[in-house]
């Protein structure tokens, strides 16, 4: 699927598209360069998906944690800070995977050999809008 977005106001339906196509994927790989529009994606899905709290990029933490309504959880990582892929071995990244719980990785490729079979990849492209493909 492929979903151009002009603006950010297009990004809650590319978000909805996405939730609708893969309905029971829980770990999703952003890929995309720097500046590409990977967090302001990731926050559209999470108003989909009915986080009330206000998601941010965790790029000091590493991993930030929401709630949805039935408790359920959604964990927002970004590797871009990690050197090694023992780093993601460090926070129990398995125990996040695995979990059942909704998982949005920002720079997967810094641990690509970890992800679950079934990760949902998602890239972000273009200068003038942006490009989904998923």
């Amino acid at each position: 699927m492929n979903i151009f977005c002009n603006s950010e106001k297009d990004l809650v339906p590319a978000a909805e598209r996405l939730i609708d196509l893969y309905p029971d994927a829980r770990v999703f790989a952003f890929y995309g360069k720097m500046g590409s529009g990977k967090t302001t994606f990731i926050k559209a899905i999470c108003r989909v998906l009915g986080v009330r709290e206000v998601v941010q990029s965790p790029s000091f933490a590493i991993i930030n944690e929401y709630r949805l309504d039935d408790n359920m959880g959604v964990y927002h990582f970004d590797f871009y800070r990690i050197k090694k892929q023992e780093e993601a071995l460090d926070i129990g990244y398995e125990d996040y995977f695995y979990s059942g719980n909704y998982c949005f990785i920002e720079w997967p490729e810094l641990i690509e050999p970890l992800l679950p079979e079934g990760t949902v990849c998602v890239t972000i492209s273009g200068e003038e809008g942006r490009t989904i493909d998923f």
